[in-house]
Parts: C-alpha cells; sequence; structure tokens
C-alpha cells in the first residue's frame, strides 16, 4: 500500500520566489483498488508520483510504499513498484524481448524467473508477435504496452500509472486501462492518475482532486456525488475546481457563486 503524510515539495525561482508544487498532501492507497490522483494541470499530480516513485526528494513529509520510505529506502522502493506514464522511452535499437529483459536483469531477476515471468506478460498483453519488433518500429500502442510490461516484469506489489493514456488512440487507451483493472484483481496497488472522467468513471475506486498542491476532497466516486450533489462526474470535477479557485482568489469568492441565504 502506499501512505502519503504531509508531503511537500517546494522550488526556489528566481522571478517569483518560493514555488510550493505540492502542499502538505496527505493520502492512503491500499491493496486490491484503483486510488484516482486528479486535477487539471499544474495541480501537483506529477510532483507527487515522482516522489513516490524516488525520481523527486520531497522539501517535508513522508511517503512510504509497502513501508518503505521513499527518501531514506530508495532502492527498496523501487523494487516494489512499477511507474508507467506518457512518456516512458522505449530504446530504439532494443526488441521489445530485450527491453523488458534488460529491466527483469536491472532488479535481479533469476534467468529461469525472468523467463517465466515474461512468457506470462507478453501473452497476458498481447505482446507475442512484437517479440522482436525494434523500439523504433514500433507504434505509440506498442510502445505503451512495452512500457507496462518493462513496469511489471518484476512483479511490483504497486503500480503507478501517470496520464498513462495521453496520445494513445482509443484500443491502446483501451488496453492500458483493461491492464489497470487486471491488475487490481490480481490485488495489486494501483495510483492512477488522469484529467479523463471517462477514465475515472471506468476504473477508480476512489478519488483525491488536487488542485494547486492540495487535495481539496476525496472518497469512493459515489460519495463525493452526493456529497457535492452532482451525478455527472465531469460537471463535479469542473465544479470543485472552480469553487477551489473561488475560495483561493485574494478577491474572495465571485458573487456568482453565492448563494442566496433564507431569512430567519
Amino acid at each position: 500500500m502506499v501512505q502519503v503524510e504531509g508531503l511537500t515539495k517546494t522550488y526556489d525561482d528566481l522571478a517569483r520566489g518560493e514555488i510550493v508544487a505540492v502542499d502538505r498532501l496527505t493520502f492512503s492507497a491500499h491493496s486490491g483498488e484503483v486510488f484516482g490522483l486528479l486535477g487539471p494541470n499544474g495541480a501537483g499530480k506529477t510532483t507527487a508520483l515522482r516522489i513516490l516513485t524516488t525520481l523527486l526528494k520531497p522539501t517535508a513529509g513522508v511517503a512510504l510504499v509497502n513501508g518503505f520510505d521513499c527518501v531514506r529506502q530508495a532502492e527498496l522502493v523501487r523494487n516494489q513498484i512499477g511507474f508507467i506514464s506518457a512518456n516512458t522511452a522505449v530504446y530504439d535499437r532494443m526488441t521489445a524481448w530485450e527491453f523488458v529483459e534488460y529491466f527483469g536483469r536491472l532488479h535481479g531477476l533469476a534467468p529461469a524467473t525472468l523467463r517465466e515471468r515474461m512468457e506470462g506478460l507478453f501473452a497476458k498483453l498481447g505482446m507475442d508477435d512484437l517479440r522482436d519488433t525494434l523500439g523504433a518500429k514500433m507504434s505509440t500502442g506498442m510502445k505503451q504496452k512495452t512500457s507496462i510490461a518493462r513496469a511489471l516484469v518484476h512483479d511490483p506489489p504497486v503500480i503507478v500509472f501517470d496520464e498513462a493514456t495521453n496520445g494513445l488512440d482509443a484500443f491502446a487507451a483501451r488496453a492500458s486501462l483493461d491492464a489497470v483493472a487486471e491488475l487490481r484483481d490480481e490485488g495489486k496497488c494501483v495510483v492512477f492518475s488522469t484529467h479523463i472522467m471517462s477514465e475515472v468513471q471506468r476504473s477508480c475506486d476512489r478519488i483525491a482532486v488536487m488542485h494547486r498542491g492540495r487535495i481539496i476532497d476525496s472518497g469512493p466516486t459515489d460519495e463525493l456525488r452526493e456529497r457535492h450533489g452532482q451525478q455527472d462526474l465531469e460537471e463535479l470535477f469542473f465544479q470543485m475546481v472552480r469553487s477551489a479557485d473561488q475560495a483561493s482568489s485574494p478577491l474572495g469568492p465571485h458573487p456568482s457563486s453565492l448563494k442566496p441565504q433564507a431569512s430567519p
């Protein structure tokens, strides 16, 4: 599982001073569920996930993956996690099989175990016809399948999808979402970042909505609909972000957002 407490990441900018990318973020994600981390561009989702995957160090707070600290035990965390994004590179001069095998060896898998694991992954992801295809010859969808196999080859208990369907055609995006559902059914903890509401509707068990580095609300989608009086998930997302924007404006909420109060 994933536990995040008070996670903060700041940057110094010569023109603007200190920039807070992630602001005291707290959430947990559990085995056998898909936890959706939602928010507009610049909300801090990718920064938070890069901390979880040990690519960035936080300014403050704690992030644990299966009990291992993402700063003090970074190498152990990498063995517990698989990371897939829309920008994951596939090496042009390696075939799909060579690429996945290379990462399996980096994770220290024994040859026989690695071979068995790869055979199962290539079959499950429908990649047998890609075994000998060079990265330079792959379509975007083929590259994404190869990236998913690379992230899963060491059988990690926690999987992070960071906007992983961006730029994919409908068939490749569907294959990625099918993989998410299968991983949840296998008991994996899946952290799923997206801004596409149809993917949230289909894939996520619980969601947290981020705005300017903070979580403004979280819970099961049905619970959030009831709490905010909005059944349409996309409209609910926009409503929550607009309200947060208005609340954080130095001028205060716009008058049109204020509901008239009943007379006593």
